[in-house]
């Protein structure tokens, strides 16, 4: 059996700066991977299965519907033989949480599925599938720091980053994507300011982050007013450096410099909003 990490993908900025014709919005968006997620299986079988477990496996159907059974079949009918594989996914990550569970979910079974088959796709076809699957999904094959623009396909690296600490937290509600841009009150918003080749140090990041935001934040705190109060309760732990809400919502996620700190916060998270999923993960250092 063979097993792949389906990492969080977390939005550190947001912005909508058009909407295509087709109703598409083109987003533009700084985005790393903390070592946290979802845990998908596979192994040989002579026919597709997916099984699901985990905490929050009992939100989700293993029909024809999941994401990663969509990913196997697509993945399939690039073949030259019969495929098959029992999968099996400990679902770690809360359902429709703005943290790309469904997408890394996707990009995982590609993946892993790609070794099992021993097929040796070409990373643009590979891509390609990913993003029929859903917007989302492109960015997550790789699972490392990157700049994303367009609909979610047009990928370029990101700045290096430091090693930081990254605690996030849920309020146990769900987020409609659909609904957070329809409330949307701009669709055509700045762009992100320029970047520089690398952030040597949290503080860096951080100022740069600081000009930066997440238009998605307003409206999903009008849908969900309770992610204001999630907010609010990470900004106030110590050690904690910045805070925003990750893609449309509605878990946010604090910056710390140092894993004592971030552990430390997540704890009194915990105990003091016992309904909450919380989570602390570093984030690796990169190099552009």
């Amino acid at each position: 059996m063979t097993a792949r990490l389906a990492r969080a993908k977390v939005n550190l900025c947001l912005h909508v700066v058009g909407q295509r014709p087709d109703g598409y919005h083109r987003l533009e968006s700084l985005v790393v991977f903390p070592e946290l997620g979802d845990l998908l299986h596979a192994e040989e079988s002579r026919v597709l299965s997916l099984a699901l477990d985990g905490p929050f496996g009992v939100e989700l159907d293993a029909g024809a519907d999941n994401l990663v059974l969509q990913a196997a079949l697509a993945l399939a009918d690039h073949s030259p033989t019969p495929t098959g594989a029992a999968l099996h996914l400990d679902k770690r990550l809360p359902v429709a949480s703005g943290i790309g569970g469904g997408s890394a979910d996707a990009a995982a079974a590609l993946r892993l599925l790609s070794d099992l088959w021993r097929l040796d796709l070409p990373r643009a076809k590979l891509a390609e599938i990913a993003l029929d699957l859903g917007a989302d999904v492109p960015v997550c094959l790789e699972s490392l720091p990157v700049m994303m623009e367009g609909v979610g396909d047009d990928l370029s690296p990101a700045p290096a980053m430091p090693e930081f600490w990254m605690v996030l937290v849920n309020p146990g509600v769900g987020v409609a994507t659909p609904e957070v841009f329809r409330l949307l009150s701009e669709r055509r918003n700045p762009s992100l300011p320029s970047r520089p080749e690398r952030f040597d140090a949290l503080d860096d990041l951080i100022e740069w982050l600081a000009l930066t935001r997440n238009d998605l934040e307003p409206p999903a705190q009008m849908l969900r007013p309770v992610i204001s109060g999630v907010l609010d309760a990470v900004r106030s732990r110590a050690g904690c450096r910045f805070a925003r809400m990750s893609g449309s919502g509605a878990t946010c996620f604090g910056l710390f410099e140092r894993e004592n700190t971030a552990l430390d916060a997540a704890s009194e998270l915990r105990l003091s909003e016992p309904e909450w999923w919380v989570a602390a993960a570093p984030v690796l250092a990169s190099r552009a």
